[in-house]
């Protein structure tokens, strides 16, 4: 089964300024190994990125960066968009396509807003996930903790049974190890 490792939102405007998502040096160092072990496995790498024109995530400003400890090359594949959903109005799907992409492992940021929507999408299109568990972060919010957040999510995707595909929650290690 062909699989792609999906990096969401790893930008600087969402990791960079204080307060900092929940375990974020953690999160990108996990998201690095996971990296590796892709290019190891000669699996592609895609690094979405969002963005909003008349902002600080505005295409190609410095927020928009990917993360300065990221480590991207030139052989990796970008995908931009402005909502939630990494597939709406994007090249993924063509991109998954082209790969003859079967599987997604998926990290990144933010786990309630875009990992969240961008993995619900990936399973109704058929796509079999793993959901790296301790590789995707958010902020606090008011309502909770950015590692709750990260918990209750990982939880409820992993648990619907109403989607085409069944996501699986596994850690970095658990993934790196197999």
């Amino acid at each position: 089964m062909k699989k792609a490792l999906l990096v969401i939102d790893v930008q600087r405007l969402c990791f960079e300024p204080e307060p900092q998502p929940f375990e974020a040096d953690a999160v990108v160092a996990r998201i690095n190994q996971l990296i590796t072990w892709a290019r190891e496995k000669a699996l592609p790498v895609i690094f979405v990125q969002h963005e909003e024109p008349d902002t600080e995530i505005a295409y190609q400003s410095d927020g928009w960066q990917l993360h300065r400890d990221l480590i991207a090359s030139e052989g990796d594949v970008f995908v931009r968009k402005t909502t939630p959903d990494s597939f709406h109005n994007t090249v993924l799907k063509a991109t998954l396509d082209r790969l003859e992409t079967e599987q997604l492992v998926v990290c990144g940021y933010a786990t309630d807003f875009c990992v969240d929507t961008t993995t619900r999408r990936a399973a109704v299109l058929g796509y079999e996930i793993a959901l790296v568990s301790d590789a995707h972060t958010t902020h606090d919010k008011p309502h909770a903790t950015g590692a709750l957040i990260r918990q209750h999510h990982t939880f409820v995707l992993s648990a619907a049974e109403s989607f085409p595909v069944k996501i699986q929650a596994v850690t970095t290690a658990e993934l790196l190890a197999s």
